[in-house]
């Protein structure tokens, strides 16, 4: 019998967000207040945004990619989508991570980014 768990076929890719906490709808608008510099749609609708994970102390957790390794804004993207998060009444902290797996492409653009770029 073997006692290694094989890795689990067809896990997504990305961490699960925690859509059921009472805080992640406000989280999520917090988010769409911040815009990439060089495209005029919100992180959230150009799919930057993995994964928003709320703890049951209302830590938050958001695991974000960016469109490309080279965005001149990469230092600073992070503090900005903490600083919009921060304020929201309940949240007691918030820490940003950046990711490059999986790679960001245009397919994860919500239907409005799409159609805001003209990709409609």
């Amino acid at each position: 019998m073997n006692d290694q768990s094989p890795k689990m076929e067809g896990a997504p890719l990305i961490q699960p967000s925690s859509t059921d906490h009472p805080l992640y709808d406000r989280i999520v608008e917090a988010c769409r207040s911040v815009y990439d510099p060089e495209i005029p749609v919100n992180i959230y609708d150009l799919g930057l945004v993995y994964t928003i994970d709320i703890s049951s102390e209302n830590a938050v957790g958001i695991t974000m990619t960016l469109t490309a390794p080279g965005c001149p804004v990469a230092g600073e993207m992070p503090g900005w989508i903490a600083d919009a998060v921060e304020p929201i009444e309940g949240v007691k902290q918030v820490d940003v991570e950046i990711t490059w797996d999986p790679p960001w492409g245009m397919d994860m653009m919500s239907d409005e980014a799409r159609l805001e770029l003209g990709f409609m």
